[in-house]
């Protein structure tokens, strides 16, 4: 006869780990709160996956309150898109309260039962646009990742409202439809920089037209040091706004492959901030102009950490490449032109591997 999970709280092996967190949908937070004593051998990272980390250093904060008056924030941005890939902005004009409640609504979601919450696995959920699970890819990683999450992809106001968990549809619909304000700003100014005058429908389709928001769920762990709760990626949005709790636990890298400042630096979190990210969609757009980068998550071993990003993407059916004004201005192509979501099925059929869904679409 299996052992209970009582008596399984010392010892995760002593019962079917992947049936627990995935099939009956307790994930890793239900794993964490066993009391288990160590990680289980499923979540040990090879040491290679591990990061070196950099201390005192950091992303840019960039103050968007003088925007429309002081042309030198926007040229701020689109000069730490070109250099860093990553950003992070105060007074960006989304309403404190509705980030503290859909960090609420994140919280609220994960505290249903596991049974309420494996409604909306791979296995039964009413629809592809709305997927809970954990880790990223757990058929294809060789070690999984102490994350849980619930993935909403924005078809219409009428399918989230009917579709969405309602203990946070709510919440994320107006952080959505407030961030969208800012997301406009931005792209204005990083397109203006590339000398593109004007989105019309074809660019702002190809820049964002379509969304999807992730609630994160970072469980406490027994050996954090062990393992990981995101592996070294890059996007495949165009921009990704990821607002975070107070916890911490975001790095970014910085100078890859070029020596000794190789390593990673923490994004420490900013009461009322927004962490901005290039996707490889507009590194692909830009020809290369800006920069994607790797960043990962790591795991916690004293508290709970939740984390909600919105990708901001191209829609599936737009074919993404060089855009035309950089080609007529000369520029040879870096990217072939490539259906998005040929891009994206590609970058989720495999575990996470750095900047090598990149690759898949250079020249």
């Amino acid at each position: 006869m299996a052992p209970t999970l009582a008596e399984s709280t010392t010892d995760a092996s002593a019962f079917d780990i992947a049936d627990f967190v995935i099939n009956q949908g307790n994930g890793v937070k239900g794993l964490s709160e066993l009391g288990i004593k160590s990680l289980p051998r499923q979540y040990i990272q090879p040491k290679e996956a591990l990061i070196n980390i950099i201390p005192n250093k950091s992303i840019p904060v960039i103050d968007m309150a003088n925007w429309e008056n002081d042309p030198n924030i926007a040229e701020s941005v689109c000069e730490a898109a070109e250099t860093f890939g990553f950003f992070q902005l105060v007074n960006h004009g989304v309403p404190l309260e509705v980030l503290d409640g859909v960090k609420d609504a994140t919280h609220r979601f994960f505290g249903v039962p596991a049974a309420v919450k494996r409604k909306y696995s791979k296995e039964l959920s009413p629809s592809n646009s709305v997927r809970f699970g954990t880790s990223f890819s757990p058929d294809s990683e060789k070690a999984l990742e102490w994350k849980d999450y619930l993935s909403l992809f924005y078809v219409s106001e009428e399918e989230a409202s009917a579709l969405w968990p309602p203990e946070c549809k709510d919440e994320c619909l107006e952080y959505m439809k407030k961030s969208e304000i800012l997301c406009r700003k931005l792209l204005t100014a990083l397109m203006e920089r590339l000398n593109v005058k004007e989105i019309d429908e074809k660019k702002e389709s190809l820049l964002m037209g379509s969304r999807r928001i992730n609630l994160n769920y970072y469980p406490r762990c027994p050996n954090p040091q062990l393992t990981i709760g995101v592996g070294r990626h890059s996007d495949v949005s165009t921009l990704t706004f990821l607002l975070q709790d107070e916890i911490g636990g975001l790095y970014v890298r910085v100078n890859e492959g070029k020596g000794e400042e190789d390593g990673w630096v923490h994004v420490p979190p900013i009461e009322g901030s927004l962490v901005i990210n290039v996707g490889d969609a507009l590194q692909i757009l830009s020809n290369g102009r800006y920069k994607s980068i790797e960043h990962c998550v790591i795991a916690s071993g004293s508290k709970n950490r939740i984390s909600i990003p919105v990708f901001v993407n191209p829609k599936p059916s737009d074919v993404i490449g060089p855009l035309p004004e950089l080609l007529a201005a000369g520029e040879k192509p870096k990217y072939k032109n490539i259906l998005y979501s040929d891009y994206v099925k590609h970058f989720f059929r495999k575990a996470h591997d750095g900047k090598k869904t990149v690759e898949f679409a250079e020249v």
